[in-house]
């Protein structure tokens, strides 16, 4: 089976969740394969304003409810990652990014994340206590250097059972 690598912070993953069927979603920091990479979020660069026309863009193309941009985007989404990494669910995944990207809340607030975790039916508290637990951030860095060691330079990104590497929501299909 495909392996769909995310951020929870990527409007772009967010993007190609919302369509992508068939895969196993893994949870991984963006701003970890930046580190190796050398790169960093366009969102910090002169193109930020037309990246997130073209999210919303794309999004009105597809269907989707209108783009709410949290405040500050980027921000701060390693408690969710966490989380992500806990609740090893899909279906969390997709609320923590609709809570993003739809509603437009920071996930630099656990209470969003815990919102997260109750619109996917897992327990708020426990999601949140698991995401400071030592094995649960090993889980996330070690999902990041899978990634890396499979050839992801970028989220989001598609890993194909033989090996082949597709990375953007452009390029990704709907299904492996």
């Amino acid at each position: 089976m495909a392996t769909f690598y995310y951020d929870l912070g990527s409007p772009y993953a967010w993007l190609t969740a919302e369509r992508i069927r068939g895969a196993t979603w893994v949870p991984v920091l963006l701003g970890g394969i930046f580190h190796v990479t050398g790169r960093s979020s366009w969102g910090f660069t002169d193109g930020r304003e037309e990246g997130m026309a073209e999210v919303e863009r794309r999004s009105a193309d597809r269907g989707l409810p209108p783009v709410r941009w949290p405040d500050p985007w980027p921000n701060d989404g390693l408690t969710a990652m966490r989380a992500a990494a806990f609740a090893d669910s899909e279906r969390f995944a997709l609320e923590a990014f609709r809570i993003h990207f739809v509603d437009g809340l920071a996930l630099s607030d656990p209470a969003n994340v815990g919102l997260a975790a109750e619109r996917a039916g897992l327990d708020a508290d426990e999601v949140l206590a698991a995401a400071a637990d030592p094995a649960v951030k090993l889980k996330l860095r070690e999902n990041t250097e899978r990634a890396l060691a499979e050839g992801v330079t970028g989220i989001p990104s598609l890993v194909r059972p033989g090996g082949e590497v597709l990375w953007g929501d452009d390029v990704i299909p709907d299904g492996p």
